[in-house]
């Protein structure tokens, strides 16, 4: 294998000029520059990472603390960051903690010791532990994703607007004439679960409409949870004309439910999802779900990271990301005028 050296020698330079030239760190002239990538092409020299990191202080990689790659929402948004990490030159290293704090504690020990040039975290939960050992790796850029308006100020942090989205959903199928609407949230300790749930409740409120306990059934995001929860509703003498369910997978296991019950969707019952997940418009019928604009997630992200990476910018920075309702089959106009 070549070494810097061979370059050298077969360019007619010193070894800090070839290094000068693949670094970019002085002024070379034009015909050394030739000189130094012709050797380079006919040595096939390849430099050394770990060399060439502790020369200019960066490694070009970035360590993905993640709750989980497997649940599409979240699969969905790393594949956009691995793409704009991919796009700047950047290599994306992915660690899945599954809301494990050991692992948690592990890998971003780990990371650091990679020295990682930034850190994005994109955790289901956040809790005090993990909140203080976030704290520990300040030294690292980092950008937080999926955090509350209320958290910590002095991280860089990606708000999902959570409350909006459920408020959303819950007006659209007010609007639509629906008074009498279940939930199938997911868990209310995290963000997304939450979050979507108090806009639920907001909106119910601002229309005046008394909440039904017994049509609110807690789920996972998993559409077991749906299917389940979906049952229990179904279950009760009065049946409601429309449910709002606080993810995409859990709406496929409510309408899973429904059908299995011999009603139908949204002649019977209306049914709302929240992600917009690439295959829920394959529902069927085709899911009226809200829209997580997970693309310009994942790219806010990486943006937000390199720009404190490259700047050194050290005051805190926010980027709210909007939901937005898509229309599709699964919801029918409501008995109530609205």
């Amino acid at each position: 294998m070549a070494t810097i050296k061979d370059v050298a020698k077969l360019a007619g330079v010193s070894t800090t000029t070839v290094s000068h030239v693949i670094n970019k760190t002085r002024f070379v002239a034009k015909d050394t520059q030739l000189a130094v990538g012709e050797a380079i092409r006919e040595l096939n020299y390849s430099p050394s990472a770990v060399a060439r990191s502790l020369k200019v202080n960066r490694t070009k990689s970035i360590g993905l603390l993640a709750s989980t790659s497997e649940a599409p929402y979240f699969a969905e948004i790393i594949e956009s960051i691995e793409h704009h990490c991919y796009a700047r030159g950047y290599t994306l290293i992915l660690c899945n903690s599954h809301n494990d704090f050991d692992k948690q504690r592990a890998y971003l020990a780990m990371l650091a010791q990679k020295r990682v040039d930034g850190l994005l975290i994109m955790c289901a939960e956040y809790p005090a532990p993990l909140l203080d050992i976030l704290n520990d790796y300040r030294q690292i850029p980092m950008v937080v994703m999926d955090w509350t308006e209320d958290q910590d100020t002095s991280t860089d942090r990606i708000i999902d607007n959570a409350v909006l989205g459920g408020l959303m959903a819950t007006r659209y199928l007010i609007e639509r004439g629906h008074r009498d609407i279940a939930t199938i949230p997911g868990q209310l300790a995290r963000n997304t679960g939450g979050g979507r749930h108090r806009g639920y409740l907001q909106a119910l409120a601002e229309a005046g409409i008394p909440v039904n306990n017994d049509w609110i059934v807690q789920g996972d995001f998993e559409p077991e949870s749906g299917y389940q929860a979906m049952k229990q509703i179904l279950a009760y003498p009065q049946r409601p004309t429309a449910v709002f369910c606080g993810g995409d997978e859990m709406a496929m296991g409510a309408l899973c439910a429904i059908d299995e019950q011999g009603l139908r969707v949204p002649e019977d019952i209306s049914v709302i999802g929240y992600d917009n997940l690439r295959h829920s418009r394959f529902f069927s019928p085709a899911l009226t779900t809200v829209d997580q604009p997970k693309e310009v997630l994942g790219e806010s992200a990486i943006a937000m990271l390199l720009d404190r990476i490259l700047t050194k910018r050290e005051n805190a920075q926010t980027i709210e990301v909007t939901p937005s309702l898509i229309e599709r089959r699964s919801v029918a106009q409501g008995p109530f005028k609205a």
